[in-house]
């Protein structure tokens, strides 16, 4: 299975019809791990350590 992060910029329609498309894809938002407004370098080290 993908596992993806998607920025807080990404508009969630597209993550939707991402979903919709594949419902196998694990996609989570910074928004839902308490990551807005953070760096991207914090983000990608977050990403990177789940594997994402």
């Amino acid at each position: 299975m993908l596992r993806f992060v998607s920025d807080e910029n990404l508009n969630n329609q597209i993550v939707r019809g991402i979903l919709r498309r594949n419902a196998n894809l694990d996609i989570v938002r910074v928004q839902d791990v308490a990551l807005s407004q953070t760096d991207d370098r914090v983000i990608l080290e977050w990403a990177a350590q789940q594997n994402r």
